[in-house]
């Protein structure tokens, strides 16, 4: 399907490059306190090591748990974001109000058998993950069967549904572009209206383990297709920047992207993320006007 004809919509890399630099050279006048704060508010803890532990996941989820008593007047971030088999890890020492976001379904290349990833993807529910993050299915949108790459997003849509009703919840799905291996603004769209269409409550940019991930031009992009959408089906979509995001800067700017693009309502957990693992760190510190490292 020519999803771009569908929703009328063509990237006009011109138009896009100028309004980031309209965003770029005002990033300092939407820096403030606040701001900072709700970018704090808004991310996906993460941690994504091959060399994760126990241990080393409950250490995350302890200084989240105890985050305020140093930092009272700070947020709590949206949820921490871990592979599949620390869902109940953090389940079980969780003592503040955040969610449980896992990676799953084959995470990072999702070259798997879709048994496998559906099994995963119901393993994490059953032991606690709020959150699903897949990534799409590249074997198949590369080959341009777009019907195949569509189905697994279905599919998995279907699985965490089924086994999120029984516990009487639901669960969110974001879907992972991995923009950078898409290459062309004309692709980003293509993906993005797919995995809306099949079932995505958020499109995300990146892994962030290949050589190019979240990009300003393909954050852009994907805000401007969840707009069209939106536009032609009444439905919010959130957004997800993730991968080589590693200051306070580069969350201004992803901010303000969202903001320019889809408006002030997008500003909320519910519809708008940060995958990160070094930035709060880097918010932490804009903010209190010292180095800091608490993450």
């Amino acid at each position: 399907m020519d999803y771009l004809t569908k929703y009328g919509y063509t990237p006009d890399s011109e138009a896009i490059a100028r309004a980031l630099e309209i965003i770029a050279a005002n990033l300092e006048n939407v820096a403030s306190e606040k701001i900072y704060k709700t970018c704090f508010s808004l991310m996906d803890l993460t941690t994504l090591k091959t060399d994760d532990t126990p241990a080393s996941v409950l250490k995350l989820v302890n200084k989240v748990n105890t985050f305020n008593e140093t930092y009272p007047e700070w947020p709590l971030p949206a949820s921490i974001c871990v592979y599949s088999n620390f869902a109940k890890t953090i389940k079980e020492a969780r003592t503040a109000d955040y969610n449980i976001t896992v990676v799953s379904a084959c995470f990072p290349s999702s070259q798997s058998f879709l048994e496998v990833k559906l099994k995963e993807c119901e393993m994490a529910v059953e032991q606690g993950a709020d959150e699903v993050d897949i990534v799409l299915a590249l074997n198949s949108f590369l080959a341009e069967d777009y019907d195949a790459a569509a189905e697994e997003i279905r599919a998995v849509r279907k699985c965490i549904d089924e086994v999120a009703a029984k516990q009487g919840r639901k669960v969110h799905l974001k879907v992972i572009l991995e923009t950078g291996l898409l290459r062309t603004p004309e692709r980003i769209a293509q993906a993005s209206f797919l995995a809306m269409e099949a079932g995505a409550d958020f499109i995300k940019t990146s892994t962030g383990k290949v050589d190019v991930n979240a990009t300003p031009v393909a954050a852009y992009v994907m805000c401007e297709c969840i707009a069209k959408y939106h536009a032609m089906t009444g439905k919010k979509i959130g957004f997800k920047p993730a991968g080589g995001i590693s200051s306070a800067e580069d969350a201004l700017c992803y901010y303000s992207i969202v903001y320019s693009v889809l408006g002030k309502e997008w500003i909320e957990k519910d519809l708008f993320r940060f995958g990160v693992s070094r930035v709060a760190n880097s918010i932490l510190s804009a903010v209190e006007q010292k180095t800091v490292s608490y993450f």
